[in-house]
C-alpha cells in the first residue's frame, strides 16, 4: 500500500516502536529493582538460582546458560528508561520497543566505543533476554506472578563489508522491555541517578549507591544494619568480607551524592553530602496506620516504594510544609490506584 505521493507509509509514525533520539536525556531508574537485588554483582558468569524475600516482596531470579544479568548489563535498562521518561516529559508517545544506536547507548553509559564494547553490549543483551523472573512485586498498579525476561526481545543491526558476514560493526539495536518494567516507566515508578554512577566500576558500590539513592533520597539519613544491607545487595559474600567491602567504600569515599558511616550496632548510616538539594521543610513523617491505607488501597504493591517515590514528588514540588501528611499521602496513592497518577 502507498500513500498520495507514491510512497510508502511511514511505520515509525504509527508508534511501533520509540526512536532514542534525546539527547542528554537524564539517567532514570525504575524503583522496584533499586529496592530489591534482581541483578547479580559477580564479574564472572552467575549461574545461581536467586531467591530473595523481604517484607511481603518475593522474587526468584533464574539465569540462562549465559548467566545471571549484572549490575553493569542493567545500563541498558537504565538508559531505556531515561529515553522514555524524557520523552513522557516532553509529551511524546513511547512504546516498549524501542529503537537505539548502540555508540549513543555506549556514550551515554560512560563506555569505551572499541570493537570489545560492541561485542560486551551482546552479551549484555543475551543475558538481560535470558535473565527469567518470577516476583509478585508491583510495578504501577498490576502484581506480576508470572515468570519474564527483563526484555523480551532484541535484535541487532551491522554495518558489514561485502563478503564479511557478522564482521561489521553494531550500528544499532532494536530491544522490546518487558511489559513489567515497560509499567513501571508509564506509572513513573522512577528516580533520578547521577551521572557519576556510571563512573562507578565496582558492582556493590553500584548497588549500594542504588538503595542509598532509593532509601535516604534528599533525607537528612538513613541507618541501616549490615545484615539488612548485605540481604538488600544481594551480594554473596560472607557477612565479615561484605563488611570489609563497606569500609573500604567509606575509606575511598567516592560514591555519588552519599557519605557513608560505620556506626555502633553493626549499622551503616548514609547522608546526603553538602550540595544535594534539600527541601526548605522537614521531610513528612507519615505513621504506621497511613502505610496500612496504603496497603489496602494497593495490595502487594510494596508500600515503601510509595512513599519514596511520593516524597519524591513532594521534593520536586518545592518541599511544602504538610499539615496532615498522612492525609496528603492516602490520598495520592488513592489517585494513582485509581487511575495511574503521580
Amino acid at each position: 500500500m502507498t500513500t498520495a505521493d507514491g510512497l510508502l507509509p511511514d511505520r515509525r509514525r504509527q508508534g511501533d516502536f520509540f526512536i532514542c533520539d534525546i539527547f542528554d536525556a537524564i539517567p532514570k531508574d525504575d524503583l522496584a529493582t533499586m529496592e530489591h537485588p534482581i541483578f547479580s554483582l559477580s564479574t564472572r558468569p552467575d549461574r545461581r538460582i536467586l531467591d530473595y524475600e523481604h517484607n511481603g516482596a518475593r522474587i526468584t531470579v533464574t539465569p540462562s546458560v549465559k548467566g545471571l544479568a549484572t549490575i553493569h548489563d542493567k545500563d541498558i535498562l537504565i538508559f531505556c528508561i531515561s529515553q522514555l521518561m524524557a520523552a513522557l516529559n516532553a509529551g511524546r508517545s513511547v512504546s516498549r520497543r524501542l529503537h537505539l544506536k548502540a555508540h549513543d547507548l555506549l556514550v551515554a553509559t560512560n563506555r569505551e566505543t572499541s570493537g570489545d564494547a560492541y561485542r560486551r553490549l551482546r552479551e549484555a543483551f543475551e543475558r538481560l533476554a535470558g535473565t527469567r523472573i518470577t516476583t509478585n512485586i508491583a510495578t504501577g498498579e498490576t502484581e506480576t506472578t508470572t515468570g519474564f525476561g527483563l526484555i523480551e526481545s532484541w535484535e541487532i543491526v551491522r554495518r558489514t563489508p561485502a563478503g564479511q558476514r557478522g564482521a561489521g560493526r553494531m550500528v544499532s539495536v532494536t530491544v522490546t522491555l518487558s511489559e513489567w518494567l515497560f509499567r513501571a516507566v508509564l506509572s513513573k515508578s522512577v528516580l533520578t541517578l547521577s551521572r557519576d554512577y556510571f563512573r562507578l566500576r565496582k558492582p556493590l558500590e553500584r548497588r549500594i549507591y542504588e538503595l542509598a539513592r532509593k532509601h535516604c533520597g534528599r533525607q537528612d539519613s538513613w541507618t541501616v544494619s549490615v545484615d539488612t544491607l548485605l540481604k538488600k545487595s544481594g551480594s554473596a559474600s560472607p557477612r565479615r568480607v561484605f563488611r570489609a567491602m563497606l569500609r573500604g567504600m567509606i575509606a575511598s569515599d567516592h560514591l555519588p551524592d552519599y557519605l557513608l558511616e560505620e556506626c555502633d550496632g553493626d549499622l551503616i548510616r548514609v547522608t546526603p553530602r553538602a550540595g544535594l538539594l534539600e527541601p526548605a521543610s522537614p521531610p513528612p513523617v507519615l505513621s504506621e496506620a497511613a502505610r496500612e491505607q496504603a496497603r489496602a488501597l494497593m495490595p502487594g504493591a510494596d508500600v515503601y516504594a510509595l512513599e519514596a517515590d511520593w516524597r519524591a514528588v513532594w521534593a520536586r514540588s518545592g518541599g511544602p510544609r504538610l499539615r496532615k501528611p498522612d492525609a496528603a499521602f492516602v490520598g495520592w496513592v488513592r489517585k494513582r490506584a485509581a487511575n495511574g497518577a503521580v
